[in-house]
């Protein structure tokens, strides 16, 4: 079902890509768990093989539960098409390697999710691709780059795990003067805090995995933007085989619908928690851009509606006081990813940066005293009194 743009967006998560008719009147549309699908009219069969008609025969390439989820998120993106990828790092592999040949250049920064990081300095160049990587706070050197020519420009904002802001706009609109693709994965803000498309991106990418699914129950990746670049991709990850399965669909699906009211908190959470860290003496430095005195704050306000869930801060004391004062949480858990309804904390080490070394995240300026925090959606109080009582621990 297709809703005018004009609606809000939790309208556009509960509604969007819901059947006009589900299967005995079920108000939650069913799991589709089949593989193939069988026709009795050869001509219909035939048509749907060549995408000339309804219908669909093999999961791997389409599925009514997984095409559900992708209507969804590109209803709330305003998008013309989506499609979706196991994980997380299957779009973002997919964008890249879809629109990328030997012989391309591609512009980035160093400070893009570890697993990225490690497609542009491992895999890519064995490719015959040409990676440059770039300072992310270096606005001059990154338009520079792309102005020296590029096939595609990827971006990250705010990044993972130090929150660092950049200017979307400013950068699609380079991108396009020399005819290069604009990527920005939104996993971090999600399409309730900021538009990338809207600010001239050509595609989005998202770990559904975190705050779209929002419960940790449930793998998968989107990707959307413009219907010519979406099928390429779709075509590449259909033969590739990153499909995304109907159970992980159906649980995204469901997360998804209340994403609004869950973003909201989670910015509510990380506002309050950056605050109090900010001004307690135990902690040496937060990384969030909600705050004022961010360096990206400004170009945050101006591109983002909300300042997301996820902040980063290290301990005064150093890196050996990192396993102690986790130790001491007890509203988190200390684990792996983000965006869930309860809190996440871990140190790069062990989370977003974890496929690094020790000197490959120093070089990329990630101390080891550094800690990421994705506020769930507790209540801020107890969050900020769990926080002061383990680094009391630590004092």
């Amino acid at each position: 079902m297709t809703h005018p743009p004009r609606q809000g967006p939790s309208t556009r998560c509960v509604w969007g890509g819901e059947p006009e008719y589900s299967p005995e009147g079920a108000t939650v549309p069913p799991i589709f768990h089949g593989v193939t699908y069988a026709y009795d009219d050869m001509e219909a069969w035939r048509a749907a093989g060549a995408g000339e008609g309804p219908g669909y025969i093999y999961s791997r390439n389409r599925n009514p539960t997984v095409e559900l989820l992708e209507e969804k998120v590109r209803a709330l993106e305003g998008a013309e098409a989506a499609t979706s990828f196991s994980t997380g790092m299957a779009a973002v592999s997919g964008a890249l390697y879809t629109f990328l040949s030997s012989g391309d250049r591609v512009v980035s920064i160093r400070d893009s999710y570890g697993g990225t990081g490690k497609i542009f300095t491992t895999f890519l160049p064995r490719f015959g691709v040409q990676v440059t990587l770039c300072e992310t706070d270096d606005h001059a050197g990154l338009v520079e780059e792309i102005r020296k020519g590029c096939r595609l420009v990827y971006l990250e904002s705010p990044t993972n795990p130090t929150l660092k802001v950049l200017d979307l706009a400013t950068l699609a609109a380079e991108a396009r003067q020399v005819g290069a693709l604009t990527v920005v994965d939104n996993t971090f803000a999600t399409p309730i805090n900021q538009r990338p498309l809207e600010l001239g991106a050509d595609l989005v990418v998202y770990s559904a995995t975190k705050f779209l699914g929002g419960h940790s129950d449930a793998m998968g990746g989107l990707l959307v933007g413009r219907k010519e670049l979406v099928d390429a991709a779709f075509h590449f990850r259909e033969i590739h085989g990153a499909s995304l399965d109907p159970m992980s669909a159906f649980l995204l699906a469901r997360g998804l619908r209340t994403l609004e009211l869950r973003v909201g908190r989670h910015n509510e959470n990380a506002m309050a928690v950056a605050r109090f860290l900010r001004e307690h003496p135990g902690v040496a430095q937060v990384f969030y851009p909600g705050l004022p005195d961010h360096p990206g704050h400004e170009v945050a306000r101006r591109q983002m509606s909300g300042f997301g869930g996820v902040l980063s801060f290290s301990l005064a004391g150093g890196p050996e006081l990192v396993d102690p004062f986790l130790g001491a949480l007890r509203l988190a858990h200390r684990a792996a990813s983000l965006g869930s309804v309860a809190t996440l904390v871990g140190p790069p080490a062990t989370t977003s940066h974890v496929e690094l070394s020790l000197q490959e995240r120093a070089a990329l300026g990630i101390p080891e005293a550094l800690i990421r925090y994705s506020t769930g959606i507790e209540n801020a109080e107890d969050l900020v009194a769990d926080l002061g009582q383990a680094l009391e621990h630590v004092a």
